[in-house]
């Protein structure tokens, strides 16, 4: 049944009347030239809703030891606060476009915003770990679909023109939050306790429904899918699940030396083979992988994929070697990164307005070449770095990042139809999600292995019988006798000491190569490039490439 009848308002679903002469709604004769008249309000709403999803998915980590404390969970318990959310939303991203058209697209980004927001309220009242895992999947449920769908609404509410602007006006939000989560999070648990960085949701859900609500229309053409594909929906459930936990937990559990991750890499696979077999066989799929028939979405979402690889690379572990290895705080930490994260915001500003002038493709490259630039300055880091010495390569970090997502967004999704917009805004997502999450898990590995294998090194060169050794032995044996130990006592502590150095030592020379790593990933975006054609938002349509 058709969402949208001649007579009615865009997202109202009622039978159509053929003899009712009325004009079509004043917004479909707006949307092709000059946009939404209240674009920028839509704009604001829309990153106000994804700002508050990509937040709460790094707030939540800086909270988890108070949360340990409080319900008295162990580490394994509690990182389910973290996984279960993750899960869910992950499920839910590559649904989006099908749950927009079956519910309504209004209806389901307020009801997805109403239903973060409404578990937000539920998470910092829980009392027991249970309680929070369940609220957290239900909060997942519902923030999963509030990148996607915000993609999709700014794109039809600003015209063709102007949708590196669009593009611009998004990424702020999703490229900033990830800074300014760890930061606010240390701060509310700090000074008011960890439910807070929950409630801080309330009121900014509140806002964004309202004004989403008030403001953002169902596209016209809009259909309801006649039957719901239960079949499909239940394989990507469990195939993309398996695959996330597989991502999520495999370091810990030591990879296929597991049965468990063993298990879910054969579900996983096997799963997706058979999801994709099914969606492209099914009359009504939930998931329309047609769409990576655009050469232009196929490539732009291989190229997020290396992005999301690369990126998540740097953005996962410069956090943990600042709080780990410099021992700064969550707040200190913020603070070093601020500079880039404002750089970012600049740069997309910069960035949206360019892609409606010149090639797209350009600025893709010399942001991939900035990024690869500022990893290799990071790779220089070492033990006794401070905060000045991360200010240049974080501000030609962020200013890459600013570059190369406008454009590259524009470039996958600004050929689509509006009918195939939601399909293709939810494939680019959820794979450029997947190749983080391939990203995270590869580097975690990669840095426990590269740090096992450069201790080894250096202490093949640490001989005990050298002058130097013995003379830095004999310092810390002595200060340890200072400090009231007995000799034997001092000498078996002045052994651990030197051994942590070594392993520090051993893990900044990880860090650095897992720098250069991200550097060679991001620049393989390049010639990647060469596979579309000549991108530009200017004039008509995004001039994008098709096959």
């Amino acid at each position: 049944m058709s969402l949208h009848a001649p007579a009615a308002p865009p997202d109202a679903a009622r039978p159509s009347a053929p003899f009712v002469t009325a004009p079509p709604p004043v917004h479909d004769a707006w949307t092709a030239e000059d946009g939404d008249p209240h674009k920028y309000l839509i704009a604001f709403a829309v990153v106000v809703a994804a700002l508050m999803q990509v937040i709460d998915s790094s707030i939540v980590n800086v909270a988890l030891p108070d949360m340990m404390g409080n319900l008295g969970a162990s580490l394994d318990e509690i990182a389910w606060v973290t996984t279960g959310y993750i899960l869910a939303s992950v499920i839910v991203i590559p649904l989006t476009g099908w749950l927009g058209a079956f519910f309504g697209r209004k209806r389901y980004f307020v009801g997805s915003i109403a239903l973060f927001t409404l578990a937000s309220l539920f998470c910092g009242e829980a009392h027991s770990l249970g309680a929070l895992i369940f609220w957290r999947i239900v909060q997942g449920v519902g923030g999963g679909a509030l990148m996607v769908v915000s993609q999709a609404v700014l794109l039809e509410a600003f015209p063709k023109r102007q949708a590196g602007t669009a593009m611009a006006l998004f990424g702020l939000g999703v490229m900033v939050g990830p800074t300014i989560g760890p930061t606010l999070g240390g701060w509310l648990t700090d000074n008011y306790g960890w439910p807070w960085i929950f409630f801080i949701n309330l009121p900014v859900g509140a806002l964004a429904a309202f004004l989403i609500a008030r403001y953002v229309h169902d596209p016209a053409g809009l259909k309801r899918p006649p039957s719901v594909d239960a079949l499909g929906i239940g394989l990507l459930a469990v195939s993309v699940g398996s695959l996330q936990y597989l991502l999520e937990h495999g370091q810990r559990e030591d990879w296929f030396d597991s049965r468990l991750i063993t298990t879910l890499a054969v579900v996983g696979v096997v799963g997706g083979v058979l999801l994709v077999i099914r969606e492209l066989t099914t009359r009504y799929p939930v998931i329309d992988f047609r769409v990576l028939r655009h050469r232009t979405v196929w490539v732009g979402t291989l190229l997020g994929i290396v992005m999301g690889v690369g990126l998540y690379a740097s953005v996962f572990t410069l956090p943990v070697f600042l709080q780990g290895m410099l021992h700064m705080t969550a707040q200190q930490t913020g603070i070093v990164m601020l500079p880039g994260a404002l750089a970012t915001a600049v740069s997309m500003a910069v960035a949206g307005r360019l892609t409606e002038r010149m090639d797209a493709r350009v600025l893709v490259g010399v942001g991939a070449g900035l990024f690869a630039l500022a990893m290799i300055q990071l790779s220089r880091i070492t033990a006794q770095s401070g905060a000045g010495d991360f200010f240049w390569p974080l501000l030609f970090r962020g200013f890459g990042l600013g570059l190369m997502f406008v454009p590259l967004t524009t470039i996958t999704l600004g050929a689509l139809s509006p009918a195939e917009l939601p399909q293709g805004a939810g494939l680019y997502n959820f794979f450029r999600q997947l190749g983080g999450s391939f990203g995270i898990a590869g580097i975690a590995t990669l840095l426990t292995r590269y740090t096992a294998q450069f201790k080894a090194i250096l202490a093949e060169h640490l001989v005990v019988t050298s002058p130097a050794t013995l003379g830095r032995l004999h310092q810390l044996t002595q200060a340890m006798v200072a400090r009231g130990a007995d000799a034997a006592t001092a000498q078996r502590r002045a052994y651990m000491l030197l051994d942590g150095t070594l392993g520090v030592q051993a893990s900044v020379i990880a860090y650095g190569r897992i720098y250069v790593l991200s550097a060679v990933i991001i620049v393989a975006l390049i010639p990647l490039l060469g596979l579309v054609g000549r991108a530009s938002g200017g004039g008509d349509a995004a001039h994008l490439a098709m096959e």
